[in-house]
């Protein structure tokens, strides 16, 4: 099975402008090909990690892959998807940003001569002559037609402003200059992206003739990021400081069963001969094909040594064995009022809920833990004598710590 056959077997395709020229430059390995990431924050996340992995597949196959960073565009922000505008943030956060995804990118992404390239869009956008750009670019496009698109139409009662609405046109004029400065011949992007990608194929059709060989793929990906990369306590980051490594292998273990093999599919590098397997597996076959998901992934974005560590961590949850690779919460001095501290107060401490009401309903549902014996009474107070020994806290069937003292 060649690679363009792959892609579109393990579900990462939606649609496509050219399927026969596209099908021909991807299984050739003659591609060269960009995907767009605005430095909205200083870490990457799961949903930019699906799309690492989809351009390490393409690049394994011979493609050329350019990571695009925002250092323009997000300045401004894409409305995409969006209810209300983003907050628009400084130069210097916007660099540091970058930099954080810099090295985050060279962990699944080979770089260099010949090889992947990162581009920032500042590096034009920033210069633009504003006449120059309505005289250039702003007559290639309608209106009408902006208006109409999904982007824009879901902001239109709210109000959209017109800062936001130059969006479109400098991603357009993104894949205009990716186009023309390095042969980039092929864009990917998620399903709130297919406007402003059509946009940009468009342009480059409409400014260089017909024959300008300039092609757009929407992928499934951003969807499914939108929907699986969040967390009822925000997103699941890719930096080891802001989701550890062994919550990010929770959050995989714990995925919906109806999406286990979907996630393997679109995100590990198992054989989808292998994967054809488990497609039948239920029960406690299942959880086995969570525990590959988990592993798989987190081995990709933390190294095997924290794979391990992590799923080490996970088993002993569920089967009372070893803990020394449990997330641990050390409670200070402070923590403790009078030489105890509160049951309610403690889950909050240990993080395993937002708020103490959080953690007043974790307890009267019957859903916390101490050493595997439920804790009925939300008045239950600890000393420090308690966390002499092994003190495990759980809240739920899937979350809990140790807790030490410091």
């Amino acid at each position: 099975m060649q690679i363009y056959e792959e892609l579109v077997a393990r579900g990462l395709i939606a649609q496509v402008t050219d399927e026969a020229e596209i099908r021909e430059l991807v299984n050739n390995g003659k591609a060269t090909f960009y995907i767009g990431f605005d430095p909205t924050a200083d870490s990457l996340h799961v949903g930019h990690f699906m799309a690492l992995c989809l351009m390490k597949r393409l690049q394994m196959a011979g493609n050329r892959p350019i990571a695009l960073l925002g250092g323009g565009t997000g300045m401004i922000g894409d409305p995409s998807g969006r209810t209300d505008m983003r907050q628009m943030m400084t130069v210097e956060t916007i660099n540091h940003n970058i930099d954080c995804f810099k090295k985050q990118m060279a962990r699944f992404i080979e770089f260099g001569e010949g090889k992947a390239q990162i581009v920032n869009n500042a590096d034009w956008l920033l210069d633009l002559n504003y006449i120059e750009l309505l005289r250039e670019v702003g007559t290639h496009f309608s209106v009408n037609r902006m208006l109409a698109a999904e982007c824009y139409k879901n902001r239109m009662e709210r109000g959209l402003s017109f800062f936001e609405f130059n969006y479109m046109i400098m991603q357009s004029y993104d894949f205009y200059r990716l186009y023309q400065d390095y042969g980039c011949n092929m864009q990917f992007g998620g399903d709130d992206q297919w406007s402003n990608m059509l946009a940009g194929t468009e342009l480059i059709r409409r400014k260089l003739g017909k024959d300008a060989y300039a092609m757009t793929i929407q992928l499934l990906l951003n969807s499914e990021g939108k929907k699986m990369g969040k967390t009822a306590s925000g997103a699941v980051w890719l930096d080891p400081d802001k989701t550890s490594p062994y919550e990010f292998y929770q959050y995989w273990r714990n995925v919906n069963d109806a999406d286990v093999i979907k996630c393997i599919k679109m995100l590990t590098f198992l054989p989808l001969e292998q994967i054809a397997e488990m497609e039948g597996w239920e029960g406690t076959k299942l959880n086995e094909a969570k525990d590959i998901l988990a592993f798989e992934l987190t081995n990709l974005v933390h190294g095997e040594e924290e794979a391990k560590k992590a799923q080490e961590a996970s088993r002993a949850v569920f089967s009372g064995g070893s803990s020394e690779n449990m997330p641990t919460a050390v409670l200070s001095e402070d923590d403790f009022a009078d030489g105890s501290i509160g049951l309610l107060n403690l889950l909050v401490a240990a993080g395993l809920t937002a708020s103490k009401n959080e953690a007043r309903r974790a307890v009267e549902q019957g859903g916390v833990s101490v050493n595997g014996e439920k804790v009925a009474d939300a008045k239950a107070s600890f000393v420090k004598a308690d966390f002499d020994g092994e003190f495990i806290l759980k809240k739920g069937k899937k979350k809990f710590t140790k807790v030490e003292l410091a």
